[in-house]
């Protein structure tokens, strides 16, 4: 059983795009898209410098691309369930079938726009915490008046608030915590401080017209798995400030009996958190095209649609 993940803002390196644009057609479809979004997908995928993608407003649409176009590479594949982190659950929904490639980047492009305008009302980021237990680290951060934004699973958390409420947080490491890791973000995600972003949100939904999930989705509010279309949108529209759960969406793969995940581009992130926390499942980020014919390969041999395929 094979599921598809996306990543989160925070993936992005400077020109991390480069190589996919040579392969046949990826440039053209890289070019529509931007010309739908009125955002230059190419220069800041391949050009730009790490503070010029560390922007949400571009951040999210060329990771959503990104994505996107990385598992149009893979060719015709079939996942059983479909997941993704954050700004990564908009490309859950395209590969669910839920939005197609030009309404979920349109989307994306709202969003990153109205959590960017959300963000520059107070000054805030967010910092990953390794180690610790939970309950712990959670009641810790709650006593600086943090929030635990993402709950990743496999030891790591997530913080979010102002850079104050940071800054005593490198002075007051939880018991247990090993590191604290400023992330490559410019606001304080899955937050009250996004509140703004929701509303905004809520207005472009009225646009879409989603169809039902054709794969399991599943939704980093609880783990859970989504059976329509219209609940998908609501949980991407409010999801903008509340946490991702991303450790309950791993149990779930659990639950559901995957026994290979694959992350598409910029892939790393997700896979990391699953060898950790899934043992005994395999796991392969696309980086780069040459990571394709493995990706493939991993694909036949664990999604159930391309078994049936096999055995008919």
């Amino acid at each position: 059983m094979l599921v598809l993940v996306a990543p989160g803002q925070g993936a992005q390196t400077p020109g991390f795009l480069t190589p996919w644009l040579d392969l046949p057609g990826a440039a053209d479809r890289i070019a529509a898209w931007s010309d739908a979004i009125g955002l230059d997908l190419a220069h800041y995928g391949t050009q730009a410098d790490a503070d010029a993608i560390r922007d949400t407003a571009v951040a999210q649409p060329l990771l959503v691309a990104a994505g996107l176009l990385s598992a149009a590479a893979l060719g015709d594949i079939t996942p059983d369930a479909v997941a993704g982190h954050s700004v990564g659950e908009i490309t859950a929904a395209a590969f669910a079938g839920v939005l197609d490639d030009t309404a979920a980047l349109q989307l994306v492009r709202k969003r990153g726009l109205a959590m960017a305008d959300a963000a520059a009302v107070t000054k805030t980021g967010m910092s990953a915490l390794l180690g610790g237990e939970p309950d712990v680290t959670v009641a810790h951060l709650e006593k600086l008046g943090l929030t635990p934004a993402n709950v990743n699973g496999a030891g790591q958390i997530v913080a979010a608030g102002t850079l104050e409420e940071l800054a005593a947080l490198e002075a007051d490491k939880p018991e247990g915590v090993r590191r604290v890791v400023a992330l490559k973000v410019a606001g304080a995600f899955h937050t009250r401080h996004m509140a703004p972003a929701v509303a905004k949100l809520e207005e472009a939904a009225k646009d879409l017209t989603p169809a039902d999930p054709t794969v399991a989705y599943v939704s980093n509010k609880d783990g859970r798995t989504v059976a329509t279309g219209a609940e998908v949108v609501a949980r991407l529209v409010g999801q903008v400030a509340n946490p991702v759960r991303w450790d309950l969406c791993m149990e779930t793969f659990k639950a559901l009996g995957v026994t290979a995940l694959v992350e598409v581009c910029p892939g790393g992130t997700l896979t990391g958190l699953a060898k950790r926390a899934l043992p005994g499942v395999q796991t392969l980020a696309l980086k780069t095209p040459d990571d394709l014919d493995a990706a493939r390969a991993l694909i036949a041999e664990h999604s159930s649609a391309a078994a049936d395929t096999q055995t008919a």
